[in-house]
């Protein structure tokens, strides 16, 4: 992956995309595989905002039931399914527990027919995707952290999990190789308008701080949270923060959904990279876009959530890492505004101002692949294109095409052969999939490059220095928070972060002033709380 915003300037393109997160990826991503000539800018980072500050999951929605949201469940039970079969390697099965307590708020009937209900609608005949119930002990056994205290029983169910930030990189990786011109760190600055139509951009190389201009049949914004600043998108977003915590290890192989005491909202404890990721809250937001933070009082609700249901409670202590994130929903009906976040739809909606630009409002990162193509037909559309969605059926870029179980196989035994550990070795071949033969290329020459970064957790060296090289990589919190998810999977000190950001100064072309500069910034936005 290259960054090369001059390439930019003077071009003329079918379709301009602002904002790098889950639904402009896909949204280039499709586009470029229809033949559309595609422009993708990002002010930051791909996926530098909400897109990687997610529960990491690909899921139904099963609490959505409760609102009877059957449509939305469906539609996003369906995208599972398609997404565990075309990126094995990116998304992978996970099940949740719920377990039963006397005089809580939803007893076990009406758990088991929310739960058969969510696999008939999933359509799914595999028998490892189906719920199961389990007694008090068969239950304990698998989540055997929970209290047993008025414990009744509990199910299991099936839903997906993933790397957030690593899809995006993925699919904008993907819509480079079709084609499309992928530039992060590029602000938008304005539209230009011929007789009341937007056919152009005045843009800037955040880098360089040069300022070009394109021009483009249509545009679509894809930003998320910062469409709640401008006009006419701000009329038709609400705003909602959630935030996640990263907990000591309490979980095997399997997640749990749970319901909060104090005021009957779903959180989860999720497995994830060797901890716990717990989150999430669900909190309206009206505050600096640019500084989303994680509050004592968002980390006292979740705490004294997952409390509720531990045998060893959790102390602020115990935390090892924090992210904030702010979602787009869209805006009810005003006599349902004053309603909590957590009741308002996750459902989609395109919008179309007078000028012809589209924004994208809402959505989830499950369901965002089929928004995404009705973003692309809208375009195509008005281009006068017929070209149907190349999506659907294809397998991700770094998908292997190969049977999935074979090549995962195949590929850790070379890695255990290479001196890479069993699971360091798993979650390298689920962050690049087929590249991760380049990586095992890079240890053959260096077999040092085996090694773990940071030894609690499974990063090898190579997989940084891929990662500094080949994945447009310019801060070193991109590296570390993006690429590799380390500042939150652990409490970095400076003292760690220094030879890390040593290792990589040559791969990223900085001198001594800059890497102290990157240091500073790493310190500044992640570590000094």
């Amino acid at each position: 992956m290259k960054r090369d915003c001059a390439a930019l300037q003077h071009q003329s393109f079918d379709l301009l995309i602002c904002g790098g997160g889950i639904y402009g990826a896909w949204t280039a991503y499709d586009a470029a595989l229809r033949g559309l000539k595609v422009a993708i800018v990002e002010q930051g980072d791909w996926a530098g905002a909400t897109s990687s500050a997610s529960s990491k999951l690909i899921h139904g929605g099963l609490r959505y039931l409760e609102t009877y949201d059957l449509k939305l469940v469906s539609k996003s039970l369906k995208e599972r399914t398609l997404l565990l079969h075309n990126a094995p390697h990116r998304i992978w099965p996970l099940r949740f527990g719920v377990p039963v307590y006397a005089q809580q708020r939803l007893n076990r009937l009406q758990l088991k027919l929310g739960l058969t209900l969510y696999d008939f609608l999933a359509h799914d005949p595999e028998p490892h995707m189906q719920h199961r119930y389990f007694n008090p002990k068969q239950f304990t056994a698998h989540f055997p952290a929970l209290t047993e205290v008025a414990l009744k029983g509990g199910f299991t169910y099936a839903d997906a999990q993933t790397d957030d930030a690593r899809l995006v990189l993925e699919l904008i990786a993907g819509a480079q190789a079709a084609g499309a011109h992928c530039v992060n760190y590029c602000q938008l600055v304005r539209l230009l308008e011929t007789d009341g139509k937007a056919d152009g951009a005045i843009i800037r190389d955040q880098l360089t701080q040069t300022g070009l201009e394109i021009r483009a049949k249509q545009i679509v914004f894809t930003t998320g949270q910062w469409l709640a600043q401008e006009p006419p998108s701000r009329d038709w977003c609400r705003l909602a923060k959630g935030i996640h915590l990263l907990m000591p290890a309490v979980l095997n192989d399997e997640a749990l959904l749970l319901t909060a005491q104090s005021d009957g909202r779903v959180f989860f404890m999720i497995p994830w990279y060797g901890l716990t990721l717990l989150g999430t809250t669900d909190t309206d937001f009206n505050g600096d876009m640019e500084s989303v933070r994680v509050d004592d009082s968002d980390i006292d609700y979740l705490l004294a959530a997952a409390n509720g249901y531990l045998k060893t409670p959790w102390r602020k202590a115990d935390i090892i890492g924090r992210f904030a994130g702010v979602r787009v929903f869209k805006q009810p009906a005003k006599t349902a505004s004053t309603s909590s976040p957590s009741t308002v739809s996750r459902d989609w909606e395109l919008k179309t101002a007078t000028n012809g630009v589209h924004y994208a409002i809402g959505g989830k990162i499950t369901s965002s692949r089929q928004d995404a193509a009705h973003i692309v037909d809208t375009v195509c559309a008005q281009l006068g294109i017929a070209q149907p969605c190349a999506t659907q059926y294809k397998r991700f870029p770094w998908a292997p095409q190969e049977h999935f179980p074979a090549w995962f196989s195949t590929m850790q035994h070379r890695a255990t052969q290479l001196g890479i550990d069993t699971e360091s070795a798993k979650w390298l071949l689920r962050r690049h999939g087929t590249r991760a033969a380049e990586i095992f290329r890079s240890i053959e020459a260096d077999a040092g490059l085996a090694q773990r970064i940071i030894p609690p957790l499974p990063f090898i060296i190579a997989d940084l220095m891929y990662c500094a090289t080949n994945e447009m990589t310019f801060h070193l919190d991109d590296l570390l928070r993006r690429r590799l998810p380390l500042l939150i999977l652990t409490n970095l000190s400076e003292d760690q972060l220094q030879p890390i950001a040593m290792r990589v100064a040559a791969a990223m072309s900085w001198d001594d002033a800059r890497l102290h500069q990157e240091i500073e910034r790493c310190r500044t936005l992640w570590i000094a709380h």
